[in-house]
This record gives C-alpha cells, sequence and structure tokens, in this order.
C-alpha cells in the first residue's frame, strides 16, 4: 500500500510523511471529515476511493468531486482556516489513508523548501481539477459531462452508485438512466 507513497516522492522524502503520519483503514460509508467539523488533518488515498459532498438542508446530496488513489483529501479551506467544514468527505469503498496531523505538516512545510513545491503541485492539481469541473458544469450539457466523466474516470461508473454518478454531474437519476440508455442505441 505505501508504494504509491514513493510514487510521488523519493523514498528518504515518503518516509518523511509516513513518519509524521497514522495508516487509517475507512469502511465504505464512513466519514473522514463531516460537515461541521474542524478539519486538522489531512490523508493521501492509498488505495480506495472517496467523494467530497454537500447536504442540502431538505437531505439532497450533491457530489462535488471524486477521489481516488495517490491524492490527497481534506477540507482544505476550512483545515487552513480552523473552520467549520461546508461538506463531508466520504469512503465509497474499502479504503486506506496515510492520514496527515495539519500541525505537523506545518511543521515539515517550515523546515524544508522541497514539502512547500511537494505541497505547491498537488494545490496546483487540485485547483485545475476545480477550475475543469465549474467549466463544464457551466457550459456543456449533462450527455457531455457524463461522456468526459467516462473519460476522465474510465471504469468508475462500475465502481459506484449511478445516483453518485448523476449527482456528481448536477442531474437527477433518472436524466442519466435517459442518457446512458441513449448513448447505448
Amino acid at each position: 500500500m505505501l508504494e504509491s507513497l514513493y510514487n510521488i516522492a523519493p523514498p528518504e522524502r515518503a518516509e518523511e510523511l509516513i513518519h509524521i503520519g497514522q495508516i487509517v483503514d475507512v469502511t465504505p460509508g464512513e466519514h473522514y471529515i463531516s460537515k461541521g467539523d474542524i478539519p486538522k488533518k489531512m490523508g493521501f488515498v492509498l488505495s480506495g476511493l472517496f467523494r467530497y459532498y454537500y447536504l442540502s438542508h431538505q437531505g439532497d446530496e450533491y457530489t462535488k468531486g471524486l477521489i481516488l488513489e495517490n491524492n490527497f483529501i481534506s477540507s482544505y479551506s476550512a483545515m487552513i482556516s480552523s473552520s467549520p467544514s461546508h461538506f463531508f468527505i466520504q469512503a465509497l469503498e474499502p479504503s486506506r489513508i496515510l492520514s496527515i496531523p495539519y500541525s505537523k505538516l506545518k511543521d515539515l512545510l517550515a523546515s524544508d523548501p522541497y514539502w512547500v513545491q511537494f505541497c505547491l503541485r498537488f494545490i496546483e492539481k487540485g485547483f485545475m481539477v476545480k477550475e475543469q469541473r465549474e467549466r463544464e458544469l457551466l457550459l456543456l450539457s449533462a450527455e457531455q459531462r457524463y461522456l468526459n466523466f467516462l473519460k476522465d474516470y474510465p471504469g468508475l461508473d462500475q465502481r459506484i452508485k449511478q445516483t453518485i454518478i448523476a449527482s456528481y454531474l448536477g442531474i437527477k437519476p433518472e436524466s442519466l438512466s435517459r442518457i446512458r440508455k441513449k448513448l447505448q442505441t
């Protein structure tokens, strides 16, 4: 499992992260961070799958993002501002993460410019994903968003519920069913 860390950082650097973190197993449906929590941690997904989602007052779920292996998970703005998270981070399948206390990560960042550059790469990647997602939600049809989802997340449509995919696409499950049926013909 830890070998995925060695894919993103040289072994001696990956060991530094492992040293300040803790391996945590997260079961499907379990929340790593819940709405209202003031997060003091971030996780590196070693295996499994997570989603970020909002929950409306009416109980409707809106999936903000899907996070696969080799990515960090956090309610980042809440963590850095010590304020409550506005969304949930939920495991969608059996998952394992390296959970890193934010205080220890800040110490690492202060001690070595390597880690500043390391974190910057992931923040930039997250920003690009966010920008693409916003553009797609504003400018593309539901069908085109679904086709992009299939391209960006190959095989993921077989791993998660269609209701979550519909929520991610910003459409109702019935609309997703119609799109899928149309594309199969």
